[in-house]
């Protein structure tokens, strides 16, 4: 890969107490989580691949905390996302910015450095079509970054968290009743269960492709190892990071 990775950032407890307590001020202040979040995705990818000058990918884009820190990193960044809405607030008329679905990319074979969605494999209802066609475009030597948070975690049900433990439906149900409006994260048309297990299972079947790292996202380095205990990797992740590189 072109370019070198730049000095890891911080990894330890202290880290993941800070984003935990940006968790708290998401759905409030969403600006100030997301920002933080996507200033540490960037740390955590800079282990793995000087940025400067890289083209990333962005697919899910939403709002684009991640461009402010993609390009901060020195990266030509490009959002995709399937709402023209969304890609709006990346600049005027959303210029500089490609709408398309996840699971078929407007994108050439081979043709990104950095491939990178955060929290959107678990709102497309054909996931492993999106991953795919994550690896598709990206080119040789090139990564495919992929995060996402799992059904069973505690924030798997999304604003109806922690019903979902209780069904997907019956915490939509519970939420309306409550507020006066369904949530905005509807299972089974915009929030779909998936598991560490399937995720992990799919990117180490793959051939064309070598997983660097594998981790909970917001836990310790250290915290990795708990990838290996069934059930119990479903609900202390939180949230599946993934880096691999396309061969």
């Amino acid at each position: 890969m072109p370019g070198s990775a730049r000095p890891a950032a911080a990894d330890g407890l202290r880290r993941s107490v800070r984003l935990f307590r940006g968790f708290r001020v998401e759905q409030t202040q969403p600006a100030l989580f997301y920002g933080m979040v996507a200033d540490d995705a960037v740390a955590l990818l800079a282990r793995h691949v000087g940025l400067a000058g890289q083209l990333v990918v962005d697919i899910g884009a939403g709002p684009g905390y991640y461009g402010l820190a993609f390009r901060a990193a020195g990266a030509r960044y490009l959002p995709v996302d399937a709402s023209s809405h969304e890609l709006h607030l990346h600049g005027a008329d959303g210029a500089g910015a490609v709408l398309g679905a996840a699971e078929a990319l407007p994108i050439a074979d081979g043709a990104v450095d950095v491939v990178f969605s955060s929290n959107a494999l678990e709102h497309v209802p054909g996931p492993w079509r999106m991953w795919s066609e994550m690896v598709r475009v990206a080119r040789p030597g090139g990564l495919v970054v992929m995060s996402f948070t799992n059904w069973l975690s505690p924030w798997g049900g999304h604003e109806t968290s922690p019903w979902h433990y209780l069904g997907g439906d019956f915490a939509a149900r519970r939420y309306e009743r409550r507020t006066g409006h369904p949530p905005k994260n509807r299972y089974g048309e915009s929030l779909f269960p998936v598991s560490v297990a399937d995720a992990l299972r799919w990117v180490r079947r793959r051939r064309d492709l070598d997983v660097l790292e594998a981790r909970p996202r917001y836990l310790p380095a250290w915290a990795a190892p708990v990838l290996r205990i069934p059930g119990a990797r479903e609900v202390v992740t939180w949230n599946l990071w993934v880096v691999a590189r396309r061969r």
